[in-house]
Protein backbone atom coordinates (compact mmCIF):
# COMPACT_ATOMS: atom_id res chain seq x y z
CA UNK A 1 0.00 0.00 0.00
CA UNK A 2 1.39 3.40 -0.98
CA UNK A 3 2.14 6.19 1.46
CA UNK A 4 -0.62 8.34 -0.03
CA UNK A 5 -3.29 5.70 0.59
CA UNK A 6 -2.11 5.15 4.17
CA UNK A 7 -2.24 8.88 4.80
CA UNK A 8 -5.77 9.15 3.40
CA UNK A 9 -6.98 6.27 5.59
CA UNK A 10 -5.43 7.85 8.68
CA UNK A 11 -7.04 11.20 7.92
CA UNK A 12 -10.45 9.58 7.46
CA UNK A 13 -10.08 7.66 10.77
CA UNK A 14 -9.13 10.81 12.67
CA UNK A 15 -12.03 12.74 11.11
CA UNK A 16 -14.50 9.99 12.10
CA UNK A 17 -13.17 9.92 15.65
CA UNK A 18 -13.43 13.73 15.88
CA UNK A 19 -16.98 13.67 14.55
CA UNK A 20 -17.94 10.93 17.02
CA UNK A 21 -16.62 12.89 19.96
CA UNK A 22 -18.40 16.08 18.94
CA UNK A 23 -21.69 14.31 18.22
CA UNK A 24 -21.97 11.63 20.92
CA UNK A 25 -19.73 12.89 23.73
CA UNK A 26 -20.77 16.52 24.33
CA UNK A 27 -18.79 16.52 27.58
CA UNK A 28 -15.57 16.42 25.52
CA UNK A 29 -16.27 19.81 23.84
CA UNK A 30 -14.48 21.93 26.47
CA UNK A 31 -11.40 19.72 26.19
CA UNK A 32 -11.39 19.91 22.35
CA UNK A 33 -11.88 23.67 22.57
CA UNK A 34 -8.83 24.03 24.82
CA UNK A 35 -6.82 22.14 22.19
CA UNK A 36 -8.03 24.61 19.57
CA UNK A 37 -9.81 21.94 17.50
CA UNK A 38 -13.29 23.48 17.48
CA UNK A 39 -12.63 26.95 16.09
CA UNK A 40 -11.31 25.81 12.63
CA UNK A 41 -14.66 24.07 12.06
CA UNK A 42 -16.84 26.89 13.37
CA UNK A 43 -17.82 24.98 16.54
CA UNK A 44 -18.12 26.38 20.04
CA UNK A 45 -18.79 25.07 23.53
CA UNK A 46 -22.46 25.57 24.48
CA UNK A 47 -23.20 27.74 27.45
CA UNK A 48 -23.09 25.89 30.72
CA UNK A 49 -19.79 24.18 30.02
CA UNK A 50 -21.28 20.64 29.49
CA UNK A 51 -22.71 19.54 26.19
CA UNK A 52 -25.21 17.21 27.86
CA UNK A 53 -26.61 19.99 29.99
CA UNK A 54 -26.87 22.45 27.08
CA UNK A 55 -28.75 19.88 25.04
CA UNK A 56 -31.55 19.79 27.57
CA UNK A 57 -30.54 16.63 29.52
CA UNK A 58 -29.90 16.68 33.25
CA UNK A 59 -26.34 17.48 34.22
CA UNK A 60 -24.48 14.58 35.93
CA UNK A 61 -21.77 14.31 38.50
CA UNK A 62 -21.16 17.55 40.24
CA UNK A 63 -23.06 19.47 37.57
CA UNK A 64 -26.60 18.45 38.70
CA UNK A 65 -28.88 15.65 39.96
CA UNK A 66 -28.37 12.24 38.39
CA UNK A 67 -31.58 10.91 36.79
CA UNK A 68 -32.43 7.41 38.04
CA UNK A 69 -35.32 5.00 38.22
CA UNK A 70 -35.98 3.57 41.66
CA UNK A 71 -38.41 1.51 43.67
CA UNK A 72 -39.36 1.18 47.31
CA UNK A 73 -37.99 -1.88 49.11
CA UNK A 74 -40.87 -4.09 50.19
CA UNK A 75 -41.06 -6.92 52.71
CA UNK A 76 -41.38 -10.61 51.88
CA UNK A 77 -40.92 -13.83 53.79
CA UNK A 78 -38.17 -16.29 53.04
CA UNK A 79 -39.67 -19.29 51.26
CA UNK A 80 -38.07 -22.71 51.37
CA UNK A 81 -38.99 -26.00 49.76
CA UNK A 82 -37.42 -29.33 50.61
CA UNK A 83 -37.62 -32.37 48.35
CA UNK A 84 -36.50 -35.71 49.72
CA UNK A 85 -37.29 -39.42 49.60
CA UNK A 86 -39.08 -41.30 52.39
CA UNK A 87 -40.10 -44.87 53.15
CA UNK A 88 -43.66 -45.77 54.12
CA UNK A 89 -44.89 -48.22 56.71
CA UNK A 90 -48.27 -49.17 58.10
CA UNK A 91 -49.77 -47.17 60.93
CA UNK A 92 -49.61 -50.34 63.04
CA UNK A 93 -48.07 -53.68 62.16
CA UNK A 94 -48.13 -56.80 64.36
CA UNK A 95 -46.57 -60.21 63.79
CA UNK A 96 -48.88 -62.92 65.21
CA UNK A 97 -47.16 -65.90 66.84
CA UNK A 98 -48.29 -68.58 69.30
CA UNK A 99 -47.44 -68.23 72.97
CA UNK A 100 -46.51 -71.89 73.23
CA UNK A 101 -45.37 -74.75 71.03
CA UNK A 102 -47.83 -77.10 69.39
CA UNK A 103 -49.43 -78.41 66.22
CA UNK A 104 -51.86 -76.21 64.28
CA UNK A 105 -55.38 -77.63 64.58
CA UNK A 106 -57.25 -74.91 62.67
CA UNK A 107 -56.27 -71.91 60.59
CA UNK A 108 -58.84 -69.18 60.02
CA UNK A 109 -56.74 -66.98 57.77
CA UNK A 110 -56.58 -66.15 54.09
CA UNK A 111 -53.57 -64.56 52.48
CA UNK A 112 -54.38 -60.89 51.91
CA UNK A 113 -57.59 -61.12 53.93
CA UNK A 114 -58.91 -58.79 56.59
CA UNK A 115 -59.18 -59.63 60.29
CA UNK A 116 -60.81 -57.80 63.17
CA UNK A 117 -59.22 -57.34 66.56
CA UNK A 118 -60.26 -60.28 68.79
CA UNK A 119 -60.76 -62.79 65.96
CA UNK A 120 -59.34 -66.28 66.57
CA UNK A 121 -57.04 -66.74 63.59
CA UNK A 122 -55.62 -70.16 64.53
CA UNK A 123 -55.77 -72.85 67.23
CA UNK A 124 -53.31 -75.49 68.38
CA UNK A 125 -54.10 -79.05 69.40
CA UNK A 126 -55.23 -78.92 73.04
CA UNK A 127 -56.15 -82.44 74.13
CA UNK A 128 -53.66 -82.43 77.01
CA UNK A 129 -54.73 -78.99 78.14
CA UNK A 130 -58.38 -80.07 78.03
CA UNK A 131 -57.64 -82.97 80.37
CA UNK A 132 -55.78 -80.68 82.75
CA UNK A 133 -58.70 -78.26 82.73
CA UNK A 134 -61.21 -81.01 83.58
CA UNK A 135 -58.96 -82.35 86.35
CA UNK A 136 -58.59 -78.86 87.84
CA UNK A 137 -62.33 -78.38 87.70
CA UNK A 138 -62.96 -81.69 89.51
CA UNK A 139 -60.38 -80.93 92.21
CA UNK A 140 -61.89 -77.51 92.78
CA UNK A 141 -65.35 -79.04 93.26
CA UNK A 142 -63.95 -81.54 95.77
CA UNK A 143 -62.08 -78.85 97.67
CA UNK A 144 -65.17 -76.67 97.73
CA UNK A 145 -67.34 -79.48 99.15
CA UNK A 146 -64.76 -80.26 101.84
CA UNK A 147 -64.53 -76.62 102.88
CA UNK A 148 -68.33 -76.29 102.99
CA UNK A 149 -68.69 -79.42 105.13
CA UNK A 150 -66.12 -78.30 107.68
CA UNK A 151 -67.71 -74.88 107.84
CA UNK A 152 -71.08 -76.48 108.63
CA UNK A 153 -69.64 -78.50 111.49
CA UNK A 154 -68.37 -75.28 113.00
CA UNK A 155 -66.56 -75.42 116.35
CA UNK A 156 -66.57 -79.20 116.49
CA UNK A 157 -63.82 -79.22 113.85
CA UNK A 158 -60.31 -78.13 114.90
CA UNK A 159 -59.21 -74.78 113.57
CA UNK A 160 -56.16 -76.32 111.91
CA UNK A 161 -58.35 -78.68 109.88
CA UNK A 162 -60.58 -75.83 108.72
CA UNK A 163 -57.52 -73.75 107.72
CA UNK A 164 -56.08 -76.63 105.70
CA UNK A 165 -59.39 -77.07 103.90
CA UNK A 166 -59.51 -73.39 102.93
CA UNK A 167 -55.90 -73.55 101.74
CA UNK A 168 -56.70 -76.57 99.59
CA UNK A 169 -59.69 -74.73 98.15
CA UNK A 170 -57.59 -71.72 97.21
CA UNK A 171 -54.93 -73.95 95.65
CA UNK A 172 -57.57 -75.70 93.56
CA UNK A 173 -58.88 -72.35 92.35
CA UNK A 174 -55.39 -71.33 91.22
CA UNK A 175 -54.86 -74.67 89.48
CA UNK A 176 -58.10 -74.15 87.58
CA UNK A 177 -57.04 -70.66 86.50
CA UNK A 178 -53.69 -72.02 85.34
CA UNK A 179 -55.37 -74.77 83.33
CA UNK A 180 -57.76 -72.29 81.74
CA UNK A 181 -54.84 -70.03 80.84
CA UNK A 182 -52.98 -72.96 79.25
CA UNK A 183 -56.11 -73.72 77.22
CA UNK A 184 -56.42 -70.06 76.17
CA UNK A 185 -52.82 -70.03 74.98
CA UNK A 186 -53.67 -72.68 72.42
CA UNK A 187 -55.53 -69.95 70.51
CA UNK A 188 -53.91 -67.20 68.41
CA UNK A 189 -56.03 -64.04 68.51
CA UNK A 190 -55.70 -61.00 66.21
CA UNK A 191 -54.47 -58.11 68.40
CA UNK A 192 -55.48 -55.37 65.90
CA UNK A 193 -57.75 -54.98 62.91
CA UNK A 194 -55.97 -54.98 59.58
CA UNK A 195 -54.92 -56.80 56.47
CA UNK A 196 -53.10 -60.11 56.61
CA UNK A 197 -49.98 -60.75 54.58
CA UNK A 198 -49.12 -64.02 52.87
CA UNK A 199 -49.73 -67.10 55.06
CA UNK A 200 -47.22 -69.90 54.57
CA UNK A 201 -48.50 -72.35 57.23
CA UNK A 202 -51.03 -75.17 57.06
CA UNK A 203 -53.03 -77.26 59.49
CA UNK A 204 -50.74 -79.88 61.02
CA UNK A 205 -47.59 -77.74 60.98
CA UNK A 206 -45.52 -77.71 64.15
CA UNK A 207 -45.02 -74.18 65.51
CA UNK A 208 -43.14 -72.55 68.37
CA UNK A 209 -43.26 -69.08 69.95
CA UNK A 210 -40.63 -68.05 67.37
CA UNK A 211 -42.91 -69.02 64.46
CA UNK A 212 -44.72 -66.11 62.77
CA UNK A 213 -48.24 -67.19 61.88
CA UNK A 214 -48.93 -64.04 59.85
CA UNK A 215 -48.41 -60.28 59.93
CA UNK A 216 -51.33 -57.88 60.26
CA UNK A 217 -51.01 -54.32 58.92
CA UNK A 218 -53.34 -51.49 59.82
CA UNK A 219 -52.79 -49.41 56.70
CA UNK A 220 -55.66 -46.99 57.19
CA UNK A 221 -52.79 -44.51 57.35
CA UNK A 222 -49.27 -44.77 55.98
CA UNK A 223 -46.46 -43.38 58.10
CA UNK A 224 -43.59 -42.02 56.00
CA UNK A 225 -40.18 -41.55 57.50
CA UNK A 226 -37.81 -39.07 55.87
CA UNK A 227 -34.85 -36.82 56.65
CA UNK A 228 -34.12 -33.12 56.18
CA UNK A 229 -30.84 -31.16 56.48
CA UNK A 230 -30.00 -29.84 59.91
CA UNK A 231 -30.25 -26.20 58.77
CA UNK A 232 -34.04 -26.60 58.74
CA UNK A 233 -34.20 -27.63 62.39
CA UNK A 234 -36.57 -25.30 64.20
CA UNK A 235 -38.44 -24.33 61.04
CA UNK A 236 -40.73 -27.36 61.01
CA UNK A 237 -43.13 -28.59 63.66
CA UNK A 238 -45.70 -31.27 64.31
CA UNK A 239 -48.85 -30.49 62.33
CA UNK A 240 -47.09 -28.94 59.32
CA UNK A 241 -48.37 -30.09 55.95
CA UNK A 242 -46.36 -32.07 53.40
CA UNK A 243 -46.99 -33.29 49.86
CA UNK A 244 -46.16 -36.92 49.08
CA UNK A 245 -45.92 -38.62 45.70
CA UNK A 246 -45.41 -42.40 45.42
CA UNK A 247 -42.42 -43.08 43.20
CA UNK A 248 -44.43 -45.85 41.53
CA UNK A 249 -47.31 -43.43 40.78
CA UNK A 250 -45.86 -40.02 39.91
CA UNK A 251 -49.28 -38.74 38.86
CA UNK A 252 -50.62 -39.14 42.39
CA UNK A 253 -50.09 -36.28 44.83
CA UNK A 254 -51.19 -36.83 48.43
CA UNK A 255 -51.40 -34.54 51.41
CA UNK A 256 -49.87 -35.51 54.72
CA UNK A 257 -49.13 -34.13 58.15
CA UNK A 258 -45.90 -34.21 60.14
CA UNK A 259 -46.57 -36.31 63.25
CA UNK A 260 -43.16 -36.58 64.92
CA UNK A 261 -39.64 -35.16 64.90
CA UNK A 262 -36.59 -36.93 66.22
CA UNK A 263 -34.98 -35.49 69.34
CA UNK A 264 -31.48 -35.25 67.84
CA UNK A 265 -29.61 -34.68 64.59
CA UNK A 266 -27.73 -37.62 63.12
CA UNK A 267 -24.04 -36.64 63.54
CA UNK A 268 -22.98 -38.75 60.53
CA UNK A 269 -25.40 -37.45 57.91
CA UNK A 270 -26.17 -34.09 59.60
CA UNK A 271 -29.87 -34.70 59.04
CA UNK A 272 -32.99 -34.76 61.21
CA UNK A 273 -35.43 -37.64 60.99
CA UNK A 274 -39.17 -36.89 60.73
CA UNK A 275 -42.38 -38.88 60.39
CA UNK A 276 -45.51 -37.87 58.52
CA UNK A 277 -48.91 -39.53 58.26
CA UNK A 278 -50.79 -39.95 54.96
CA UNK A 279 -54.45 -41.04 54.84
CA UNK A 280 -55.06 -44.22 52.83
CA UNK A 281 -58.82 -44.06 52.37
CA UNK A 282 -58.89 -45.92 49.06
CA UNK A 283 -56.35 -48.51 50.26
CA UNK A 284 -54.04 -47.88 47.29
CA UNK A 285 -50.89 -47.51 49.35
CA UNK A 286 -48.81 -50.26 50.88
CA UNK A 287 -46.20 -50.43 53.60
CA UNK A 288 -42.70 -50.34 52.19
CA UNK A 289 -43.52 -47.96 49.32
CA UNK A 290 -41.12 -45.10 48.58
CA UNK A 291 -42.41 -41.53 48.44
CA UNK A 292 -41.07 -38.24 47.14
CA UNK A 293 -41.70 -35.76 49.94
CA UNK A 294 -42.07 -32.00 49.40
CA UNK A 295 -42.12 -29.71 52.41
CA UNK A 296 -42.78 -26.00 51.89
CA UNK A 297 -42.66 -23.44 54.65
CA UNK A 298 -42.35 -19.71 55.17
CA UNK A 299 -39.38 -18.32 57.01
CA UNK A 300 -38.52 -14.95 58.54
CA UNK A 301 -39.19 -11.66 56.70
CA UNK A 302 -36.56 -9.75 54.72
CA UNK A 303 -36.41 -6.69 52.49
CA UNK A 304 -37.38 -7.46 48.88
CA UNK A 305 -35.87 -5.53 45.97
CA UNK A 306 -35.67 -5.66 42.19
CA UNK A 307 -32.79 -7.85 40.87
CA UNK A 308 -31.64 -4.92 38.70
CA UNK A 309 -30.78 -2.95 41.82
CA UNK A 310 -28.01 -5.30 42.92
CA UNK A 311 -24.45 -4.26 42.10
CA UNK A 312 -21.14 -5.91 42.90
CA UNK A 313 -17.71 -4.74 43.94
CA UNK A 314 -14.68 -6.31 45.56
CA UNK A 315 -16.51 -6.42 48.91
CA UNK A 316 -19.58 -8.20 47.55
CA UNK A 317 -23.14 -7.14 46.62
CA UNK A 318 -24.54 -3.69 47.36
CA UNK A 319 -27.37 -1.39 46.31
CA UNK A 320 -27.72 2.37 45.84
CA UNK A 321 -30.34 3.90 48.11
CA UNK A 322 -31.68 7.43 48.07
CA UNK A 323 -31.48 9.10 51.46
CA UNK A 324 -32.29 12.81 51.73
CA UNK A 325 -32.11 13.10 47.91
CA UNK A 326 -28.53 11.80 47.90
CA UNK A 327 -27.15 8.44 46.77
CA UNK A 328 -25.74 6.13 49.42
CA UNK A 329 -23.95 2.83 48.86
CA UNK A 330 -25.48 0.12 51.05
CA UNK A 331 -23.83 -3.34 51.38
CA UNK A 332 -26.29 -6.25 51.48
CA UNK A 333 -26.37 -10.03 51.86
CA UNK A 334 -28.49 -12.00 49.39
CA UNK A 335 -30.81 -14.40 51.21
CA UNK A 336 -32.96 -15.73 48.35
CA UNK A 337 -33.41 -15.16 44.63
CA UNK A 338 -36.90 -15.37 43.14
CA UNK A 339 -38.08 -14.91 39.58
CA UNK A 340 -38.96 -11.22 40.02
CA UNK A 341 -37.34 -10.19 43.29
CA UNK A 342 -34.41 -10.77 45.60
CA UNK A 343 -34.62 -11.03 49.39
CA UNK A 344 -31.71 -9.32 51.11
CA UNK A 345 -30.52 -8.56 54.60
CA UNK A 346 -28.46 -5.65 55.83
CA UNK A 347 -29.02 -2.08 56.90
CA UNK A 348 -31.87 -1.66 54.43
CA UNK A 349 -35.27 -0.71 55.81
CA UNK A 350 -38.55 -1.65 54.21
CA UNK A 351 -39.82 1.36 52.28
CA UNK A 352 -36.40 2.84 51.45
CA UNK A 353 -35.89 4.03 47.85
CA UNK A 354 -33.56 1.67 45.99
CA UNK A 355 -32.14 2.67 42.58
CA UNK A 356 -32.77 0.13 39.81
CA UNK A 357 -31.62 2.04 36.71
CA UNK A 358 -29.01 4.74 36.26
CA UNK A 359 -26.62 3.25 38.79
CA UNK A 360 -23.61 3.64 36.45
CA UNK A 361 -23.62 7.41 37.02
CA UNK A 362 -23.91 7.32 40.80
CA UNK A 363 -21.26 8.12 43.35
CA UNK A 364 -21.62 8.29 47.15
CA UNK A 365 -23.29 11.60 47.99
CA UNK A 366 -24.49 12.30 44.42
CA UNK A 367 -27.66 14.36 44.10
CA UNK A 368 -30.41 12.11 42.73
CA UNK A 369 -33.43 12.91 40.61
CA UNK A 370 -35.84 9.96 40.85
CA UNK A 371 -37.82 9.60 37.63
CA UNK A 372 -40.33 7.19 36.13
CA UNK A 373 -40.96 4.97 39.12
CA UNK A 374 -43.69 4.16 41.59
CA UNK A 375 -41.83 5.17 44.72
CA UNK A 376 -42.47 7.22 47.77
CA UNK A 377 -40.55 10.40 48.29
CA UNK A 378 -37.17 9.79 49.89
CA UNK A 379 -38.12 11.67 53.03
CA UNK A 380 -41.32 9.60 53.32
CA UNK A 381 -39.70 6.25 52.57
CA UNK A 382 -38.08 5.96 55.98
CA UNK A 383 -41.46 6.02 57.75
CA UNK A 384 -42.28 2.29 57.30
CA UNK A 385 -38.89 1.38 58.75
CA UNK A 386 -39.94 2.86 62.09
CA UNK A 387 -42.72 0.27 62.50
CA UNK A 388 -40.84 -2.77 61.31
CA UNK A 389 -40.03 -3.85 64.84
Amino acid sequence: MSFVKQSLIAIVAVACAFWGLVTFVPASLPFLDRLGLLAPFGLAVPEGGQGGAAAGGPRRGGGGPVPVIAMNATEANLFAEIETIGDGRALRSVAMAPETSGIIASLNLQSGGYVTAGDVVATLENAVQQIELERATFLLQDAQETADRLTTLGATVPQLQRTSALLALRTAELDLEEAALAMERRRIIAPISGWVGLVNLNVGDQVTPATEIARVDDRSEIVVEFRVPERFVGQMAVGDQIMATPLARPQMVLEGTITALDNRVDPDSRTLRLQASIANKDDVLRAGMAFRINVSFTGEPFASIDPLAIQWDSNGPFVWVVRETKAAKQPILIMQRNSDSVLVSGDLAVGEVVVTEGVQNLRPGSEVDVRGSDTAKPDEAAAPALTRG
